[in-house]
């Protein structure tokens, strides 16, 4: 079996999208992936920028609670793998990751994370929800303006990935009929 890093990615490659997708550097959709590595170097560089262990503001094991989410809701069943792998490693709550799981966030204590948990599942399925009125659950939950500026922008990064992700998928399947 092939080691990957926490990220999932195959050790020395540090690419998160083609470990996620199963793209190889043999594939013709790698080579079409890679034409714009700029794009390709942005992307891995946005995740490991919001998936950075030990920096201020959110807790890593938060920040993924908040991936694996957004990947649940969005039905990305190789990303939610990816995210519950990384979960393991950053030692989650098992009560936060067990209602993450059963997408039952609301039932969690009134806390920080069952607002963030919440604010994703707005973002992700009614984006036109997370107005004023969300930010300021957010904000009476104890979050600092930065780490809800934080949060709101993760959530479009993940937005991002999990469509990146499944188009880069369906291309892989296609292409192999």
């Amino acid at each position: 079996m092939e080691k990957t890093t926490m990220a999932g990615a195959p050790a020395g490659t540090g690419d998160v999208i083609d470990a996620i997708v199963g793209l190889q550097a043999s594939d013709p959709l790698h080579a079409t992936r890679h034409a714009r590595k700029k794009v390709v170097d942005a992307t891995q560089a946005s995740y490991d920028l919001f998936f950075r262990p030990g920096d201020a503001g959110l807790p890593l094991a938060e920040r993924l609670l908040v991936a694996l989410h957004a990947s649940l809701l969005s039905g990305s069943d190789a990303l939610a793998r990816h995210y519950r792998a990384a979960l393991a490693e950053a030692g989650a709550d098992p009560q936060a990751l067990a209602a993450v799981e059963a997408g039952c966030e609301a039932d969690l204590p009134a806390t920080r994370l069952r607002e963030m948990l919440l604010f994703t599942r707005k973002l992700i399925l009614r984006p036109v929800e997370g107005d004023e009125a969300a930010l300021r659950r957010l904000k009476d939950a104890g979050m600092a303006t930065p780490d809800i500026v934080t949060l709101a922008q993760l959530v479009a990064f993940l937005s991002y990935q999990i469509r990146l992700a499944a188009g880069l998928a369906a291309m892989k399947a296609w292409g192999s009929q």
